[in-house]
């Protein structure tokens, strides 16, 4: 059991952003990632079709006996989460956007949140954001658009730049210091918005939470894989390989499969 894989599930390749924080952490454990990408972005469906395809994706998973379930997807795991942990008898980890650790730490009282319509009008999201931002100006915007340009390996062109020079501009004009990114494809574009932004603003994301996470659970349930050697690691997509094996290509031990599903 131990030696089982940690799963992943993403509406896409954005969660690798998130399972290299992971296996940064925890070299010795074995892998599947599972994006979704035929689906992709969930952030502009409704909450009956995300827990549907979640519940696609889990199933997956555990036919693979993955040990424990973790959900980089933030619009999954703001409207999904729960479901998933309430039907299935393994560990789900999932992921929300830095709220908490921006709004303590802001000077200027004002913070930027960089999401998905699906992120940002769920039930989590609202509750934690009430939670944390009483003193604090939250500036939302939806990040329309930018899922599908890193999903078609478009990731560093003036195409995307264009797109964000539109986004930013209401971060630029409230004067925020925190950029709060709640989607986890945008840790790729995380350098094009440092540049456009004020230096300034400290952009954060979930990622390094996500594995600490993972790491905790791992311990509590005695799962930790104790094997020395590197972990082996199986990427699938059921839509196209190319981006999901560019974006891969610097992790050792992994396969990347096309997978009809």
């Amino acid at each position: 059991m131990n030696e089982n894989p940690i799963g992943f599930f993403d509406s896409g390749v954005g969660g690798t952003s998130v399972w290299k924080e992971v296996i940064e952490l925890l070299p010795h454990e074995n892998t599947i990632y599972l994006a979704d990408s035929k689906y992709a972005p969930y952030g502009r469906k409704s909450r009956e079709d995300i827990i549907s395809l979640c519940i696609k994706n889990t199933e997956f998973l555990l036919k693979q006996n993955c040990k424990l379930i973790a959900v980089p997807c933030n619009t999954a795991t703001t409207n999904a989460i729960s479901y998933l942990r309430a039907h299935y008898d393994v560990p789900f980890i999932g992921i929300e956007p830095a709220i908490k650790p921006a709004a303590i730490q802001t000077d200027t009282k004002k913070v930027g949140i960089l999401a998905t319509k699906g992120t940002l009008s769920s039930e989590l999201f609202n509750k934690t954001h009430k939670e944390f931002t009483q003193n604090v100006n939250t500036i939302e915007i939806v990040g329309t658009g930018i899922v599908e340009l890193i999903e078609a390996g478009k990731k560093d062109t003036e195409e995307m730049r264009d797109l964000l020079v539109g986004i930013t501009e209401p971060f630029m004009i409230s004067g925020i210091d925190y950029l709060v990114l709640g989607c986890s494809h945008y840790p790729y574009i995380k350098e094009m918005l440092q540049d456009l932004l004020p230096r300034r603003v400290r952009i954060i994301d979930s990622g390094a939470a996500v594995a600490r996470q993972t790491l905790y659970i791992l311990k509590e349930q005695n799962l930790l894989n104790e094997s020395v050697k590197p972990g082996e690691h199986i990427l699938y997509s059921n839509l196209q390989t190319q981006t999901l094996d560019s974006l891969t290509s610097e992790i050792a031990n992994r396969e990347v499969v096309l997978l009809d599903f």
